[in-house]
């Protein structure tokens, strides 16, 4: 199979958009867009999180043993794109974008996001381009409201809908 053809295949496949983030061996924060976050277990509570080897957040994470996943509501279009590259921006002045807090681990954790869960690195996977992540999950934040997911489609973000209004449909 052509990369090529791949890569379009998986465009069609919906996914929720995180930011996902860590602190360099300095303590510099980094972050980037991704969708290939999923649930691992519950027992005990755990995370898998795939990011490309040329990423900041994946040199990151080769000396440090945290990292932290923020699902994004609708809202955050505008963080979501700006920790996907689209605006140019070196590594920590992308955190100029969103309210950003540290969380009970010292990670950079997005203050409105949907969820926040802040991992310690179980496994670390290298295969093919990308670094796949095992985290336990130390520490869990949400918000009290229901906020409609950010989720990222056919080469766009795309804001699902509203309890109310899927139902209306």
């Amino acid at each position: 199979m052509e990369r090529d053809q791949f890569r379009a295949g998986m465009r069609k496949l919906a996914g929720g958009v995180t930011i996902i983030t860590a602190r360099d061996a300095e303590g510099v924060r980094c972050g980037l867009t991704a969708t290939a976050v999923c649930s691992l277990s519950t027992e005990p509570p755990s995370l898998l999180a795939c990011v490309n080897l040329q990423s900041s957040v994946a040199r990151a994470l080769q000396g440090a043993h945290h990292f932290a996943v923020n699902i994004l509501s609708s809202s955050h279009q505008r963080v979501a794109e700006t920790f996907a590259g689209r605006h140019g921006l070196a590594r920590d002045a992308r955190f100029a974008h969103g309210a950003w807090i540290d969380g009970e681990s010292g990670l950079p954790i997005l203050a409105d996001a949907a969820c926040s869960f802040e991992c310690e690195l179980a496994e670390p996977k290298v295969f093919g381009t990308h670094l796949i992540l095992i985290g336990h999950v130390l520490h869990t934040r949400s918000i009290e409201e229901d906020t409609p997911p950010l989720v990222y489609g056919n080469g766009s973000f795309l804001a699902a809908l509203a309890p109310e209004f899927a139902a209306a449909g």
